[in-house]
């Protein structure tokens, strides 16, 4: 799997900071939008709820106050004069506005044998009915509440659409003696409906509880609710099977109709409203515009004012980037202008004063690189070639310059044909071990042309260059050895320094060439002495710093001078110089990927025929 990954800070801050922020945003905003929206169409259910319930409470109103007289009539039963209120009471029920007329049928005599069904004359409201005689023949009935409420049906008597209250009227036996019906204009119960406004915008209608239209606005006469298989009106017929009230959304956040039903208390009716979505959430659809119209402009102006403020950022740190490579080229130019004081600015004037750093620093290295180039140089950069000798000598530094030294002398006033080697060390490494292994070699060279014995020469070096080291400290360990050809005599100083090893390759054997001394620049009163010896043929010599023993591996294990010795065994038919590559070679290996923390400085004498 590929992972992007960004490599400017432009790319860091549009991925980890604008897009983040973008998103957070986004998903505010439209919690924000569908938290506002839930809270609007909360507030139109309540009001189409309201506006049904109120059309509602005008219908039951209207059945309330004709049913109120119906219980009247059967309560008046009780009373000895029943027949003479039953006669008031329908008098009444003619005289109530929207009653057409009022019907009170028989379906048995008194006695309980079968006649024919009788009915009052029918009455206009306000004409005297005289019932008396019917309620005579009326035996005691039971029948407290309306049995039905038929649905609109077209009357000829009044050439109108008419619904009929009727109010079974039953005996002690539960057989049905007859009912009494009330006739009502359906136009009078539904005017309160017709009046409201909704009636008029919306797709309204009046079903009973099987989802039967009654009525409804529609031009074309539809008999039941949902038979177009509308999926809102479907929801609104499911709804009214199982609750008394409800309101329903079509689909989409602004749907194209939203729907809602209020039962009647006094009938088997329910009030239903379809209306446009646009028009009724017209509010919802005007807050989403508006939303996301300042949403997006408040978007863009906070990505707009981090991307500006986290622009001028990576600017700045681009200039800083662009100097950087300036100065890896060398070209120091100009400082950068400081333009701000925050955190950038901090970094703007570090790196100005890392730049007037480094430039010293430069100044310095080539500085070190010259004087580097003078100390390599005060090397023997010549293989001396003298017969019965094989000589090599290296010097390697940790640093750009270093203390160790090694030098061949054949001045006449050393003796006629004889060489003079030496090896010193100056303590510590760098510039100020440099200067005074410089100062060494000058104090040695110049003292080895003037006439003197060996130990003598060390002395005078000894006290000249104390006059230098007596308030810094430093000092410096010293082999110096003269090699006399032809009578095969050495003879040596050891001023503190590592003896030199001698491998005798007739024996297998090492030895050492010690004596008495301490290194140079300590004391001024101290006496050297010169130690003699014979050289013979075969022999391998090699005198070193402590920097070829002392140098350790990644498990801090010293190089020691066990290994050295073992390595002139194993290469004693070797020339010097490749004796001496070896040992270097194995040293490197030996230190693994560990920087040099020593001067190391060698030199490998072979005495032959």
């Amino acid at each position: 799997m590929i992972m992007f990954r960004p490599k400017s800070i432009q790319q860091r801050l549009t991925i980890f900071m604008l897009l983040p922020v973008f998103l957070l945003l986004i998903g505010m905003g439209v919690m924000g939008y569908s938290y506002a929206r839930n809270s609007l169409v909360g507030e139109w259910r309540e009001a189409a709820i309201l506006k049904l319930q109120r059309a509602a409470h005008g219908v039951d109103m209207k059945l309330s106050r004709i049913m109120e007289w119906i219980r009247m009539f059967h309560q008046a039963r009780q009373s000895s004069e029943h027949h003479l209120k039953h006669e008031w009471i329908i008098q009444q029920l003619e005289k109530l506005e929207g009653v057409v007329r009022v019907n009170l049928i028989l379906e048995h005599d008194s006695a309980g044998s079968n006649m024919p069904g009788q009915k009052s004359s029918h009455m206009k409201p306000g004409q005297p009915t005289n019932m008396s005689e019917k309620s005579r023949e009326m035996m005691d009935f039971h029948g407290p509440r309306i049995a039905d409420i038929t649905p609109p049906h077209y009357d000829t008597l009044e050439k109108n659409q008419t619904v009929s209250l009727i109010s079974k009227l039953a005996d002690e036996k539960g057989q049905t003696i007859g009912r009494l019906e009330v006739v009502l204009r359906f136009d009078y119960l539904i005017e309160n409906i017709v009046a409201a406004g909704w009636w008029e915008s919306s797709k309204a209608f009046l079903v009973d509880n099987s989802g039967r239209i009654l009525t409804s606005t529609l031009k074309d006469k539809r008999r039941r609710l949902a038979d177009n298989n509308d999926p809102l009106e479907r929801r609104t017929l499911f709804g009214i099977m199982s609750m008394s009230y409800g309101t329903f959304l079509g689909k989409g956040q602004i749907p194209s109709e939203v729907g809602g039903f209020y039962k009647l208390r006094e009938a088997p009716w329910n009030l239903v409203m379809i209306a446009p979505g646009k028009e009724i959430l017209a509010s919802i659809a005007s807050l989403r515009s508006y939303y996301i119209i300042m949403g997006a402009a408040f978007i863009a102006s906070i990505l707009f004012l981090i991307r500006f403020v986290t622009g001028r950022t990576a600017f700045s740190i681009q200039e800083v980037t662009q100097a950087a490579k300036r100065i890896a080229g060398g070209d120091f130019g100009e400082t950068l202008p400081v333009k701000t004081q925050d955190e950038v600015g901090e970094l703007t004037r570090s790196f100005n004063a890392m730049t007037q750093q480094l430039e010293d620093r430069m100044r310095l290295k080539e500085a070190l690189d010259l004087a580097m180039e003078v100390q390599q140089n005060f090397l023997p950069q010549e293989i001396l070639s003298i017969e019965g000798l094989d000589i090599a000598g290296k010097c390697i530094y940790c640093d750009e310059t270093g203390g160790d030294y090694f030098d061949f002398l054949s001045f006449n006033e050393l003796g006629n044909g004889r060489i003079g080697i030496a090896v010193g060390d100056v303590v510590g490494h760098g510039i100020a071990a440099a200067l005074l292994m410089t100062t060494a070699r000058a104090l040695l060279r110049c003292r080895a042309s003037q006439p003197g014995g060996l130990s003598q020469m060390i002395n005078d070096v000894n006290r000249m260059l104390c006059l230098d080291t007596s308030e810094s400290g430093s000092f410096m360990t010293l082999f110096f050895m003269l090699i006399d050809p032809p009578t095969k005599e050495l003879q040596w100083v050891r001023a503190g320094h590592d003896p030199a090893i001698v491998y005798n390759a007739s024996a297998d054997s090492f030895e050492e060439l010690k004596g008495k001394g301490t290194a140079i620049g300590v004391d001024d009163q101290w006496s050297f002495q010169d130690y003699h010896s014979k050289w013979e043929s075969g022999q391998i010599m090699l005198i070193g710093t402590d920097g070829i023993w002392e140098t350790v591996n990644n498990a801090d294990e010293k190089f020691g001078k066990e290994r050295v010795k073992e390595i002139i065994r194993q290469n004693q038919k070797s020339s010097a110089r490749d004796i001496l590559q070896t040992v270097t070679d194995r040293l490197a290996t030996f230190r693994q990927n560990n920087s040099p923390q020593d001067d190391i400085t060698l030199v490998v004498i072979k005495f032959i025929d």
